[in-house]
Parts: structure tokens; sequence; C-alpha cells
């Protein structure tokens, strides 16, 4: 157990970084999840909404620190590819 007010003020510290960058990860995965699910039905302008919103959430995620930009950069590009394919195949 942490001996010195600096290592108590550390554990605090970390247990509230710990929360917010969990919720901003969930907050990234229900974004990435519902347009998998739009991807998955074919619809693509819903894909393109819900690429629309997940970007920012995504992106928001790398400024905080969350994720590695080099991964959320890959991820959008990925899903930005998939999005487009959608299109193509209908039409």
């Amino acid at each position: 157990m942490a001996n010195t007010d600096s290592a108590r003020k550390r554990i605090r510290q970390t247990e509230k970084r710990t929360a917010r960058n969990k919720a901003r990860k969930s907050r990234v995965r229900t974004y990435v999840r519902k347009l998998e699910e739009a991807i998955a039905s074919g619809d693509k302008t819903a894909a393109q909404e819900a690429f629309r919103a997940a970007q920012p959430e995504m992106q928001r995620a790398v400024t905080k620190g969350t994720l590695h930009a080099n991964t959320v950069s890959r991820k959008i590009s990925r899903m930005s590819a998939r999005v487009k394919s959608l299109g193509a195949a209908q039409g």
C-alpha cells in the first residue's frame, strides 16, 4: 500500500484517468459497433451516417491520449474503404 502522500495522490489520479479512458474506449467501441451493423445491413446511407458519427469520437480518443494515433488512423481508413465499397457492390 502507498506510504507517502504523493503516492496516494498518484493512486487517486490513476483511478480517475483509468475510469475516463475506459468510458472513452467504450464509447468508441459503441460507435464502431453501430457502424459495423450498418455495413452488415447493406444500407449505404446508414453506414455513411454511422461513419460520420464514429470518426470524430475516434479522433477525440487520440487527442485525449486514450488510443494511439496510428491505430485509429488505420481503423478509420479501413472503415472508410468498407463504406465506399458498399456503394460499388450495389450499383
